[in-house]
């Protein structure tokens, strides 16, 4: 085998071999970026369920301090 076809494997295995680093550092990365995607998405639904929560127990006073101060009739309307 020539020096010159030597060099060529080489290189060859060279560029294959940071053609695979590459593959595999950019797949790491954008399996990082879709887990940091998912702690988003988890800390976006415990901040809506509290602020659901939050409503629902100042819903929950008002009515309080409605029945308080006003007779309420139960009719068709409620259940």
């Amino acid at each position: 085998m020539s020096s010159r076809a030597k060099a060529t494997l080489a290189a060859s295995f060279a560029i294959s071999g940071l053609i695979i680093w590459g593959v595999h550092h950019q797949q790491n990365k954008e399996r990082d970026d879709m887990f940091q995607g998912v702690l988003r998405d988890d800390e976006r639904r415990r901040e809506k369920m509290q602020r659901r929560q939050d409503d629902f127990q100042e819903s929950q006073r008002k009515r309080e301090i409605y029945e308080r101060t006003q007779i309420v009739v139960s009719g068709e309307g409620s259940r």
